[in-house]
């Protein structure tokens, strides 16, 4: 298996030819990360030959051919829950189809996974952030900060104080990034629960657009929880296809809720994500198949089932 820097250097150096806007996030852990990152951005030119030319299916080290990403839908109906902007749509990423790039930084919302994740204290994370965000500026990279076990901690309990949730994202946004995503890292949380803290962050004089919401599935409580955060306000939701992921902190955590799922709920609600569920579900199955592992999305595993009859 490559390394994150291989990896990095394949993506930087042979961006894939995507008739959608594709943005790729790296997690930055500290300083260093970023600057090798934009270090490995210096040093690597994008390939000129076309992909069939300058990857070859011989090549051991190239990754698996997915299949095609899925298709923008062109006719959607009225959606019953709306933003103000736009009444159909769910935003989506930038309309350019040239690969962009932004970076992720984590902090938590207790000490005690703070310290176990990233090995220093909340106030520690925060002070790295700031020396990361400040650089990234620089070299104009879009920041995305994340505010993990918001809805619960796998050494301190379920009863998360929203407030403080709300403390650490004032202050990612104040420090410049341009979107904080508010993590459910363990799956913990519940409908009453999400709708507290967001009537907190709202309290808070935290906009809306500038936050995202993260639900792993780990209690089956992420579409619960995604509907509670459509109500309020959200537009943003992040999830991951096949539902992989999981957290090595938090027992048993599953994880983020499926793509597959998240879509057919919103699809089912009425709002317009421009993703072709069908296809959504293959590519679920073919990573799913590639990594070896289950496929947890039950409306994907559905979906296929209809479909290959």
């Amino acid at each position: 298996m490559a390394n994150s820097a291989d990896v990095l250097n394949h993506l930087l150096g042979h961006p894939p030819t995507s008739p959608h806007p594709i943005t790729y996030n790296y997690l930055v852990p500290n300083l260093k990360g970023l600057q090798n990152l934009i270090r490995a951005a210096d040093e690597v030119k994008p390939a000129t030959l076309e992909p069939s030319l300058s990857q070859t299916p011989d090549d051991p080290k190239a990754p698996p051919t997915p299949p095609s990403s899925p298709k923008v839908q062109e006719k959607a109906e009225p959606a019953p829950i709306t933003s103000t902007q736009d009444p159909n749509s769910m935003p989506s990423s930038s309309s350019t189809t040239t690969p962009t790039t932004e970076i992720s930084i984590i902090t938590a919302a207790t000490e005690a996974f703070s310290l176990a994740n990233t090995n220093c204290t909340i106030a520690e994370s925060l002070s790295r952030s700031a020396a990361i965000i400040a650089l990234a500026k620089t070299r104009a990279i879009p920041v995305r900060g994340y505010v993990s076990v918001a809805l619960g901690c796998p050494y301190e309990g379920p009863d998360v104080a929203p407030h403080k949730v709300a403390e650490i994202t004032a202050t990612l946004l104040e420090m410049g990034v341009d979107e904080v995503s508010v993590a459910d890292t363990t799956g913990m949380g519940t409908a009453p629960r999400t709708r507290e803290l967001l009537k907190t962050l709202e309290a808070a004089g935290i906009a809306n657009q500038d936050l995202a919401l993260h639900f792993h599935d780990t209690y089956g409580q992420a579409l619960v929880n995604t509907v509670v955060g459509l109500e309020h306000g959200i537009r943003t939701f992040d999830s991951s296809v096949g539902g992989l992921g999981g957290c090595p902190f938090s027992k048993g955590a599953t994880g983020n809720v499926a793509t597959e799922d998240l879509v057919y709920c919103l699809h089912g609600l009425g709002a317009t994500t421009g993703i072709d569920v069908e296809e959504m579900a293959e590519i679920g199955a073919w990573i799913s198949t590639e990594l070896d592992r289950p496929n947890d999305s039950r409306a994907g595993k559905a979906i296929l089932a209809r479909l290959r009859g």
